[in-house]
C-alpha cells in the first residue's frame, strides 16, 4: 500500500472539497441575511447554513453542531420541514468530522428521509455522498460505492455538473486505495475534465493532488511533483490552507524517498507551520513525526527523541492509532540506536500493543476489500452476461433461417458454454468463500489474542461489553529485581530478548493453569484468576503459576550465570478480593481490572523476597488447609500505603 500520510493528506483533501470548504466568505454580511425576516424562509436557511459552514465547521465543529440546533426551532416555528432537514446534515458532518462515524450515519439518514419527503433531491444526493464517505474511510469499500453511485445517479439526474464530478473524484479514490490505478486515473480524469468546464478552482487542485497521488505510488516522482505544483498553486490563490498543507506534506514524501533530507525537512516544516495555523491536530501529529523520522535518518537523534515524542503524545491525546504507530516506532528505533535500553523497551512495549490493534483493524479492512473486489467480479461477471445475451438474440436471428441441424449445434455449444460457466462461476465461489473463512479465522484469533473469549464473544455479538463486578479473584504480580542494574549490562536488544523469553514462558504458564493474563507494565507482568468465569480452582491455581514462574526463573538464572551471563532475578506477590473488570478504550481494546485488591496485590510483590512467591492473609485462608501447600508466617509487613499487613511465603509441599 501506498504511504499512510500521503493517504490521510489525500483523505482531508476530499472532505473539504466535499463538504464545500470557502476561506473567502464574510461572515458579517452573511449572517445579516440570516437576520433578515424580509428574506423568505429559504434564503434565510441557506444564509445561516453557509455561516456555519464557513466559519465553524472546519475549525470547530463542535460549535457548529450547537449552533445548528437553531434551525431545528426555526423549522418548528416556521413549519419549514427543509430547515430541520439542514441542521440534521449539519450536525451529521460535525460528528463526521470528529470521527464519531455511527451517530453522523443516524443524522445522515435522517437528514435524507426529510430531504425525500419535501422532493429536495439535491439535499438526498448530499447525504448518499456524506454516507459513502464515512464508508470510505472506514475501509468499507463496498458500501461505500453503492452510496456514491446512488449519489452520481441523481447529480447526472439534476445535472449538477460539480455534484458528478464530486462523486466521480470519490469513486476514483476507492480505486485508488485499492491499488487499481488504471481505473483511479480515470475516474479523476474524468472529474478533472468536468472540474475545468465548469471552472470550479478547488475541484480542479483536487483532481490533479489526485492525479499526483497515482503518480507518486507508482514511484514516477516527476510527474508526482508537476501535479502537485499545479494543485498547490491553485490552492494558494484560493487561499485553502488545508489543501496547501497536504501538498507540501507529499513533497516532503517525495524528497525523504529520494534521501533529499534538507528539502524534506523544508516542506515538513512548512506544512506543520500551517496545519498548527488551522488546528489540524491529526495533521500536526503527522508532521512531527516525519521530521523526527528525518533528524533518526540523518542522525540528529536529540532533534529525533523530541519531535517523535511530540507527535507521539498528539496522537495519544486524539487516538489516532496510526500516528501513535509512527512516532512509538521512531522513539524505539532511536532509543535502541543510542543504547538507551529501558527507554527502547517501554516503546517496545508500546508498539506492541499499538500493532495488535492494527492488526486487527488490518485483518477486517482485507476481508472488507475481499469483498469489495468479490462485488467488483459479480459486477463484471454480470456484465459479460449481459452482452452475451444480446450478442446471443443478434445470432438468432441471422440464423433463424438456417436448418435445423444448425440450430441444435448452436443450442448444443451454447448448453456446453452455460455449463463451463456456471462451473467457473462456483469454483470461483467456493474459493472466495475458503478465502474469507480463512481471513475470518484469522481476525477471530487476534480478538482471541487481545481479550478473553468470553468477552471477546459477547463484543463481537453486540458491539459492546459491560464492565462486572468479581466477588473473588486472585491477583499475581511479578517483578524483576535490579532490573535497572541488570538492563545496563544488556544491549537494547538482548534487553528485549531476555525479557521476552520470560514473559513468553509466563504466558505459556498462566495458560496451563487457566488463569487470565492481563497486562505487562515494563518489566512486570500481571494475571488474574477467577475471571471472567469464576472457578473454585482458580486460586490454587493462580499460585500454583507464580511458582512455576519463580521455579523458571531460577533455572534461567541459574544456566545464564554458566554462561557468565546477566540474567533477572524476580519476586512475586498474590492477593484475593473484589475487583471490577471490563475493557478499556474505544478503538484499542484492552481488557483490565480495577479496585483496592489489585493495589494490595502490588504491595505483595514489592513487599515480597526474591524466589519466593508472597502471600496475602486473604489468599492464605483460601488455601490453608490444601495439602499441597506448605506456608511460612511472616508476621505483619508494613507495606506502602497500606500499613502493616499479615503475610505468609507459599511453597510446594513436597519442596519443604
Amino acid at each position: 500500500m501506498y504511504n499512510q500520510s500521503v493517504k490521510k493528506g489525500l483523505i482531508i483533501i476530499i472532505l473539504a472539497f466535499n463538504f464545500g470548504l470557502s476561506a473567502q466568505t464574510n461572515l458579517d454580511s452573511i449572517y445579516a441575511v440570516w437576520q433578515d425576516q424580509t428574506q423568505t424562509d429559504s434564503i434565510r436557511v441557506e444564509a445561516f447554513k453557509t455561516y456555519i459552514w464557513d466559519g465553524f465547521m472546519f475549525s470547530k465543529p463542535d460549535t457548529a453542531f450547537i449552533l445548528a440546533e437553531v434551525l431545528l426551532d426555526f423549522a418548528t416555528r416556521q413549519n419549514y420541514s427543509s430547515a430541520n432537514a439542514q441542521r440534521l446534515y449539519i450536525q451529521g458532518v460535525s460528528l463526521h468530522l470528529r470521527g464519531i462515524y455511527n451517530e453522523a450515519l443516524v443524522y445522515y439518514q435522517n437528514s435524507a428521509a426529510i430531504f425525500k419527503e419535501v422532493e429536495d433531491n439535491t439535499g438526498v444526493a448530499s447525504c448518499l455522498n456524506a454516507t459513502g464517505l464515512i464508508y470510505l474511510y472506514k475501509n468499507n469499500y463496498n458500501e461505500a460505492l453503492g452510496y456514491f453511485i446512488q449519489s452520481l445517479k441523481i447529480r447526472e439526474e439534476l445535472d449538477d455538473k460539480g455534484g458528478v464530478a464530486s462523486v466521480l473524484n470519490n469513486i476514483g479514490y476507492i480505486y485508488h486505495s485499492q491499488e487499481d490505478f488504471s481505473k483511479a486515473l480515470d475516474y479523476y480524469s474524468q472529474s478533472l475534465a468536468i472540474r475545468e468546464e465548469i471552472e470550479d478552482q478547488q475541484g480542479i487542485a483536487t483532481s490533479l493532488v489526485n492525479i499526483g497521488e497515482i503518480y507518486s505510488a507508482q514511484n514516477d516522482y516527476k510527474k508526482a511533483l508537476d501535479f502537485y505544483s499545479r494543485g498547490l498553486h491553485i490552492f494558494q490563490e484560493i487561499d485553502n490552507q488545508q489543501g496547501v498543507a497536504a501538498i507540501l506534506n507529499n513533497f516532503g514524501y517525495i524528497y525523504r524517498n529520494q534521501s533529499d533530507y534538507s528539502n524534506a525537512l523544508d516542506y515538513y516544516f512548512q506544512s506543520l507551520k500551517i496545519k498548527e495555523e488551522i488546528g489540524d491536530q491529526q495533521g500536526m501529529a503527522m508532521s512531527l513525526n516525519n521530521i523526527g523520522n528525518i533528524y533518526k535518518s540523518i542522525g540528529d537523534y536529540h532533534q529525533a527523541i523530541n519531535y517523535c515524542q511530540k507527535g507521539f503524545k498528539l496522537a495519544q491525546a486524539i487516538d489516532a492509532l496510526l500516528e501513535q504507530k509512527e512516532g512509538c516506532s521512531c522513539l524505539y528505533e532511536v532509543y535502541k540506536a543510542v543504547g538507551n535500553g529501558n527507554k527502547a523497551l517501554e516503546y517496545h512495549e508500546a508498539l506492541s500493543v499499538i500493532n495488535d490493534s492494527l492488526s486487527v483493524e488490518e485483518t477486517s479492512k482485507q476481508l472488507l476489500q475481499m469483498e469489495f473486489q468479490k462485488q467488483v467480479k459479480v459486477d463484471s461477471i454480470a456484465q459479460v452476461e449481459k452482452d452475451r445475451l444480446l450478442n446471443l438474440a443478434h445470432r438468432e436471428e441471422v440464423l433463424a433461417n438456417e436448418n435445423q441441424r444448425n440450430i441444435l449445434v448452436a443450442s448444443g455449444l451454447f448448453v456446453l458454454f452455460l455449463s463451463l460457466a456456471l462451473w467457473s462461476r462456483l469454483n470461483y465461489v467456493r474459493k472466495s468463500k475458503t478465502k474469507l473463512q480463512l481471513e475470518k479465522d484469522r481476525s477471530e484469533n487476534l480478538l482471541l489474542n487481545i481479550l478473553p473469549e468470553e468477552i471477546a464473544n459477547e463484543l463481537k455479538n453486540t458491539g459492546e461489553s459491560v464492565a462486572r463486578e468479581f466477588e473473588k479473584v486472585t491477583i499475581l504480580f511479578t517483578d524483576f529485581k535490579s532490573f535497572t542494574e541488570t538492563s545496563s549490562q544488556l544491549s537494547a536488544h538482548e534487553l528485549i530478548e531476555e525479557i521476552n523469553s520470560c514473559f513468553k514462558a509466563f504466558d505459556h504458564i498462566v495458560e496451563k493453569y487457566a488463569v487470565e493474563k492481563i497486562k505487562t507494565i515494563g518489566d512486570s507482568y500481571m494475571a488474574a484468576g477467577g475471571l471472567p468465569i469464576q472457578s473454585d480452582e482458580s486460586v490454587k491455581n493462580t499460585v500454583l503459576a507464580a511458582l512455576d514462574m519463580q521455579t523458571f526463573i531460577s533455572e534461567r538464572l541459574k544456566a545464564q550465570n554458566e554462561k557468565n551471563l546477566p540474567a533477572f532475578e524476580m519476586r512475586a506477590g498474590i492477593h484475593t478480593g473484589p475487583v471490577v473488570a471490563g475493557i478499556v478504550g474505544v478503538k484499542k481494546f484492552q481488557y483490565d481490572i480495577w479496585g483496592d485488591t489489585v493495589n494490595t496485590a502490588s504491595r505483595m510483590e514489592s513487599s515480597g523476597q526474591v524466589a519466593k512467591v508472597n502471600i496475602s492473609l486473604a489468599t492464605h485462608e483460601l488455601l490453608k488447609a490444601d495439602p499441597d501447600f506448605s506456608f511460612e508466617y511472616r508476621g505483619k509487613i508494613d507495606a506502602k500505603g497500606k500499613g502493616e499487613i499479615d503475610m505468609f511465603f507459599v511453597t510446594k509441599a513436597q519442596e519443604v
